[in-house]
C-alpha cells in the first residue's frame, strides 16, 4: 500500500470536527476506496483548548495556520476557516506556493480567487478541489465536471441556499410572515444571527458564479452575479402564488447567450422566482439544495441534497481527499485555466418570459388605473389580475398581477413609469416566473 496522505487542516467548527470524525469512523473504508491511509498529521484554529467533542491529541497543534503549509509532513492542505480573503486566502497561497494540494470549502474565496488558485495550482501540477464550496453534500462539482463532461450544458439553475429555501418553504407551509418565519429559523439554527449572505442572495451568487465557470468555461465572475434577495416576499405573495399554481423559490441561474457578431454573453443572476408546481425544485423544502443541469445529449440533470451541515459537507472534503490520495488532479474548474478568459455580461431585457407583480397600495379611486395605464405604456399585457379586499376603511390594498409573456425591458420601464407615486405604500415586487 501506498505512503499515506498526510493531512493539515485549518479550521476545527462544525465541518473541521466532522471531517475528524468522517476520517476515523470509516478509516477502513476509505482506506479500501483511496489506496492509502488519509491522516491528519496538524491542525490549527482560534481557540486551541475549546471542546469540539473530537480527540486532537494525535495531531499536532500549530497556532499560525499559515505555517500549516510550511510543514515537512504535509501532502495536502484543508482549509475550513472561511472568509474571501484575510487568514483564509494567505493560507490558500502559501499552501499551492509550497507545492500541497489544497481541499477548500470555502466558496466566497472561490468565487473571488477561484481563478487565480486554479491558475497556480495548475503551474504547480498540484490539485485544487472544492467539492464542498458548493451545495454541501451533493457532489455536484464532481458531476458537472467529469460525468457530464461529454455535454454542453445550456443552463445551470436551482435552489442554492438552505436558509433561505427554509424560510420561504416554511412560509408556504404555515402562513406566517417573512420576520417571524425567520426568528424562528434563527432560533432552530437554520438561519445565522446576522442572515444577509443568505437572505440577500449572496451565499447563493457566490455558488452560482463557480457552477458557471465550471459549466461555461468562464472565469469566475461573481461581481457579474445580479443579485436580489427574498427578503421582500409577503405571505400574500406565497398565498397567490399557491392560487396560479406555483410556489416561490430563490433561484440562482445561468446561461450563454450568443451574440449576431458571434461572442458569447453570459447571463448570472439569483433572484425569487414562481416555480411551477410541476417542476422538480417545487418539491425541494427546507433546508434543502438542488441544483439542475441541462446537457445537449444528457438531458436535464438534477442533484439534490443537503446543502450544509456538518455530516453532508465534511462527506465532501473527504471525497477530494480521496481524489487526492488516488493521485486525481484535473483542472479546478474543468478546463485549463489558459483556456478560461472573462466572458462578456449579457443583458437580460431583451430576454421574454411571464412576471408576476405585486403592489401594495392606498386604497383609494384612480389607483388600479394608474397601474394599468403604466403597463399599457410599457407595452406590458396583463394575464390576470388578483385584488385582495381591504381590511378596513383606508387601508391597503394588495394587487396582484401576472403579465403575458413580453421582454423584460418592458415590465421594467412600467415600473420606472410608477417609480414616486404616492398611490404605493411599499415598493413593487416583481418575479420572473420559471419556464418548465
Amino acid at each position: 500500500m501506498a505512503e499515506p496522505l498526510r493531512i493539515a487542516l485549518a479550521g476545527l467548527g462544525t465541518v473541521g470536527a466532522g471531517v475528524i470524525r468522517l476520517l476515523e469512523t470509516n478509516a477502513a473504508l476509505l482506506r479500501a476506496r483511496s489506496g492509502r491511509e488519509l491522516e491528519i498529521v496538524a491542525v490549527s484554529a482560534r481557540e486551541r483548548h475549546k471542546d469540539r467533542g473530537v480527540d486532537l491529541s494525535p495531531f499536532a497543534w500549530v497556532d499560525d495556520m499559515a505555517e500549516l503549509a510550511a510543514r515537512d509532513d504535509v501532502d495536502v492542505v484543508v482549509e475550513l476557516v472561511g472568509g474571501s480573503d484575510g487568514p483564509a486566502l494567505a493560507l490558500a497561497r502559501r499552501a499551492i506556493g509550497s507545492g500541497k494540494a489544497l481541499v477548500t470549502a470555502n466558496k466566497a474565496m472561490v468565487a473571488h480567487h477561484g481563478a487565480e488558485l486554479a491558475a497556480a495550482a495548475e503551474s504547480a501540477g498540484i490539485a485544487l478541489k472544492f467539492e464542498a464550496a458548493v451545495a454541501g453534500g451533493i457532489p455536484v462539482v464532481k458531476a458537472l465536471r467529469e460525468g457530464a463532461a461529454a455535454n454542453a450544458i445550456g443552463r445551470i439553475y436551482g435552489i442554492l441556499n438552505g436558509t433561505s429555501n427554509y424560510i420561504l418553504s416554511t412560509m408556504e407551509a404555515t402562513g406566517a410572515g417573512f420576520d417571524e418565519t425567520l426568528a424562528e429559523a434563527q432560533r432552530k439554527g437554520f438561519a445565522e444571527a446576522d442572515p444577509a449572505f443568505d437572505i440577500e442572495g449572496t451565499d447563493a451568487a457566490h455558488k452560482l458564479a463557480i457552477l458557471a465557470a465550471i459549466c461555461f468555461g468562464a472565469e469566475v465572475d461573481f461581481a457579474g452575479v445580479t443579485c436580489e434577495g427574498i427578503a421582500r416576499v409577503r405571505a400574500e405573495d406565497i398565498a397567490r402564488a399557491d392560487t396560479l399554481g406555483y410556489v416561490v423559490r430563490l433561484i440562482g441561474m445561468a446561461d450563454l447567450e450568443a451574440g449576431e457578431d458571434g461572442t458569447t454573453a453570459l447571463l448570472q443572476r439569483v433572484r425569487p422566482c414562481l416555480v411551477p408546481k410541476g417542476h422538480p425544485l417545487a418539491h425541494v423544502t427546507g433546508a434543502t439544495n438542488a441544483v439542475v443541469a441541462e446537457g445537449n445529449f444528457s438531458g436535464r440533470l438534477l442533484f439534490q441534497g443537503a446543502g450544509a451541515g456538518a455530516g453532508p459537507t465534511a462527506s465532501a472534503v473527504v471525497a477530494d481527499l480521496i481524489d487526492i490520495a488516488r493521485g486525481e488532479i484535473g483542472a479546478p474548474f474543468s478546463i485549463p485555466s489558459a483556456e478560461m478568459a472573462p466572458m462578456p455580461r449579457a443583458e437580460a431585457g431583451h430576454r421574454t418570459g411571464r412576471t408576476y407583480l405585486r403592489f401594495t397600495v392606498a386604497d383609494r379611486p384612480g389607483v388600479l388605473a394608474e397601474m394599468t395605464a403604466a403597463m399599457r405604456d410599457a407595452g406590458v399585457s396583463i394575464e390576470s389580475l388578483i385584488q385582495q379586499g381591504r381590511q378596513e376603511e383606508g387601508g391597503e390594498v394588495f394587487v396582484a398581477m401576472v403579465a403575458h409573456e413580453g421582454p423584460e425591458r418592458n415590465v421594467q420601464h412600467a415600473l420606472e413609469l410608477l417609480h414616486g407615486s404616492d398611490s404605493f405604500t411599499a415598493p413593487p415586487l416583481s418575479m420572473q416566473i420559471l419556464g418548465d
